[in-house]
C-alpha cells in the first residue's frame, strides 16, 4: 500500500470554562484556517468545558458536540479528534471522540483518571485502547494522564504509526509533559503528538501549552510554545518505515498483556 504524507493540525488554544457552545463556536472560527490543509485535526482534552469535575455539563452521545464533530470532519474533509465530558448508560466518561468524513464516530474512554484532581470519583475509566485507520495510517489516540503510563501506550506488536495525546496538562508539571512525549516516540518507534491547552481554567490552574509533535527518533517536528495557534506538520510514512527497518528495536520488545 502506498501511504501519502499525513497532514496533521495541532489546535492549541484557551477554552471557555464549562461553556460548550462558546467553545464550539471559537474552535469553528479557528479551524477555518486549516480547511484544505489538514487530514487530521487534534483538539485539546475536554475541549467543550475545560478539565471540569462538574458532570452536570456532560453530553449524551449523538447530540450537539457529536454532531458538530461530524459536520466539522465533513467540512474540513479531515478526521477530527478530541475528548468530551460524556454521559452514557448511567455513567460519565472522559471520552475521546474520533470523527471522520462520512463515517460513524469512534471513541476511546480515558483509562487513567487523574486522582489528584478527583477525576476517578466522577468518571468511569475505560478498558480498551483504540487504534483507528485513516488514509492508510494507524493512529492510537490517548488522553492526558495516560502519557505517564508507558505500558498502556506500548506499540507492540507494531500496532500504530502515530500516537496522540490530547490534554489539559498544568503548567507546573510542564517538564514531565516535555520529557515524556519524545520518550513515547522513541520507545515506540512512532510519531507522537501531544495537544495541550493554554490559559487559566475556572479552578485557577494555568496551562502553558507546549503542544508538539515528535518524530520516531524523538526529533521535534513542531513545537507551539505558549501561543494561541494551530501547528501544521506533514508526516512521512516512507521515512517511518525506513527507520523501523534500519533500527528494528521493536523486534526485541517484551511480550505482555494488559489485564
Amino acid at each position: 500500500m502506498t501511504h501519502l504524507p499525513l497532514r496533521v493540525a495541532l489546535v492549541q488554544t484557551t477554552l471557555h470554562w464549562q461553556a460548550p457552545a462558546q467553545n464550539r463556536a471559537h474552535l469553528e472560527e479557528m479551524l477555518e484556517d486549516v480547511a484544505g490543509l489538514a487530514d487530521l485535526v487534534v483538539l485539546p482534552e475536554m475541549f467543550t468545558t475545560g478539565f471540569s469535575m462538574d458532570t452536570s455539563h456532560a453530553e449524551v452521545m449523538n447530540t450537539d458536540t457529536c454532531r458538530w464533530l461530524g459536520m466539522t470532519a465533513n467540512r474540513l474533509n479531515a478526521a477530527v479528534v478530541g475528548s468530551v465530558m460524556t454521559a452514557d448508560k448511567g455513567a460519565c466518561y472522559n471520552r475521546l471522540l474520533v470523527a471522520r468524513p462520512g463515517q460513524p464516530l469512534l471513541w476511546y474512554d480515558k483509562r487513567h483518571l487523574f486522582r489528584m484532581a478527583g477525576e476517578h470519583e466522577h468518571y468511569r475509566p475505560g478498558q480498551a485502547r483504540l487504534v483507528f485507520e485513516h488514509l492508510g495510517w494507524r493512529i492510537c489516540p490517548l488522553v492526558c494522564y495516560d502519557l505517564r503510563f508507558p505500558v498502556f501506550s506500548r506499540n507492540h506488536p507494531q500496532a500504530y504509526d502515530l500516537l496522540l495525546y490530547t490534554a489539559n496538562w498544568p503548567a507546573r508539571r510542564a517538564l514531565a509533559w516535555q520529557s515524556l512525549l519524545p520518550a513515547r516516540a522513541i520507545e515506540n518507534l512512532a510519531y507522537c503528538a501531544g495537544v495541550n491547552r493554554i490559559g487559566k481554567d475556572g479552578n485557577g490552574h494555568d496551562y502553558a501549552g507546549d503542544s508538539a509533535l515528535f518524530s520516531y527518533d524523538g526529533t521535534p517536528l513542531v513545537q507551539l510554545g505558549n501561543q494561541n495557534k494551530i501547528g501544521l506538520v506533514n508526516l512521512s510514512y516512507a521515512d517511518l518505515a525506513s527507520y523501523r527497518q534500519s533500527f528494528p528495536a521493536w523486534q526485541d520488545a517484551d511480550d505482555f498483556s494488559i489485564v
